[in-house]
């Protein structure tokens, strides 16, 4: 049996005199390696692409993080030199490829810039440099030329009993990284808050009464999915998921 294919979001960089439609590597591994998914990048054609058809042939989404922010004026605000910087095609093929991944019960994990996405798709907003925020902390990642000193795994997050990610996590409380300026401000009506850091800055959500696994995480557990155990059940989770679906969609073309 293959194994299930799964969307990833891209970025459009411009370099080498190329534009690029391009994704992490880390993205990549952990959802090969640790979800045991094949990833396949979807490029920022925005309108032009058929998501119906794109959805037709995977078995999950993947919403990667980016140093990109999702553009102010999708959800109501004047954009400032602090939103930027921008990648409008990311944002033309991201936004109705999760509200369409979640209408069809299609498996998604938003990590990142992909779990405000998918706040912004579902009619949420944004708050920007938010350590500059009363009782905030401080979520950028340290100054370092390191990765790994800038991926660190450095505070806590408490987790919603009872939620999709303490059935994952089977903890009520787990430690993450943090390497972001911008979070959640209002939540749509549509998300379930499933995870909140010791500042009150929401970590995690699922969307309610999904079709199928809908998730999106505000730290970045592709980073440590070899050596950190909730980074990796998380993608394993996810993995999970699109085995299901894979084999739900299966049955029903059998019986056709």
């Amino acid at each position: 049996m293959r194994q299930p294919l799964v969307a990833i979001t891209s970025d459009v960089r411009a370099f080498e005199n190329y534009t690029w439609h391009a994704a992490p590597d880390q993205y990549l591994k952990a959802a090969y390696e640790a979800a045991g998914v094949i990833p396949l990048i979807v490029p920022s054609f925005g309108d032009g692409l058929d998501i119906d058809a794109i959805l037709d042939g995977v078995d999950g989404v993947l919403v990667t993080g980016s140093k990109s922010n999702v553009h102010p004026s999708l959800y109501g605000v004047e954009p400032t030199e602090a939103h930027e910087p921008y990648d409008p095609a990311r944002d033309a093929t991201s936004l109705p490829l999760i509200r369409r991944a979640i209408e069809r019960g299609v498996p998604l994990l938003a990590i990142c810039r992909g779990i405000q996405e998918l706040n912004v798709a579902l009619g949420g907003t944004l708050a920007t440099e938010i350590q500059e925020l009363d009782g905030r902390m401080d979520h950028r990642a340290p100054q370092s030329e390191q990765q790994a000193e800038r991926f660190a795994i450095r505070h806590p997050v408490r987790i919603k009993p009872g939620s999709c990610l303490a059935n994952v996590m089977q903890a009520d409380m787990v430690q993450v990284n943090s390497v972001h300026r911008q979070a959640i401000d209002r939540p749509a009506a549509q998300l379930d808050i499933e995870a909140v850091a010791e500042d009150g800055t929401i970590e995690a959500v699922s969307v309610k009464n999904a079709r199928g696994f809908a998730v999106g995480v505000q730290w970045h557990p592709e980073y440590w999915v070899k050596s950190d155990n909730p980074s990796r059940k998380i993608f394993a989770a996810f993995g999970d998921a699109a085995r299901a679906h894979k084999a739900s969609r299966e049955r029903l073309q059998a019986a056709e």
